[in-house]
């Protein structure tokens, strides 16, 4: 919507995007290509937004100021953020295991979840997603895509969601559990 003065109310499309060094940002028709150290992401956007170089600088404009290109201003401004952030410095979720005999374990481009269930659980690892296992209770997931991390993360937490009485399942290592007390006989 539009402010007090009526204009272009969008803080995030309105913030310029800095290109780091060994970075390079390419567009095509709104095809763009950002290239980095760990990899190429490329995406097409919407007709509505332009983006303009000036030096390391991308700035990210909207084309005019219908209803359609104001909801694509910040959204486009994000998604190359990430992009950007993704090809500099890898995108990481840390998931952590809880409860007894509860582990986990990669067997070739297989992610191999023992979580209390009678078989194990197989989640196949998708490609330019990268898993790491530090401890069996411990998994990170890494990768230049940051929708795609988060996907992933969010489909391993889904085999085994923490419960709230004895803390047990997979949660992601910052998640605080809300704890509730158990049945008491009077």
């Amino acid at each position: 919507m539009f402010g007090k003065r009526g204009i272009n109310m969008s803080r995030i499309g309105n913030k310029v995007i800095v290109l780091p060094e060994g970075v390079t940002f390419n567009n095509n028709n709104n095809l763009v290509t950002v290239t980095g150290p760990h990899g190429t992401l490329e995406r097409q956007f919407s007709p509505l937004v332009k983006f303009t170089v000036e030096g390391n600088e991308i700035k990210v404009s909207r084309v005019d100021e219908t209803m359609q290109a104001q909801s694509q201003h910040g959204t486009a401004r994000s998604l190359l953020a990430n992009m950007i952030t993704g090809v500099k410095e890898k995108f990481q979720k840390r998931l952590e295991i809880a409860g007894v005999g509860y582990r986990a374990a990669l067997e070739g481009n297989q992610l191999v979840l023992n979580v209390g269930y009678s078989k194990p659980v197989n989640m196949a690892i998708p490609k330019g997603i990268n898993v790491t296992l530090p401890r069996n209770t411990v998994i990170i997931v890494e990768g230049i895509n940051r929708q795609e991390v988060g996907e992933f993360a969010a489909n391993i937490r889904k085999v085994r969601k923490p419960e709230p009485y004895k803390g047990k399942g997979i949660r992601y290592a910052d998640e605080v559990i809300r704890r509730k007390e158990g049945k008491t006989v009077s």
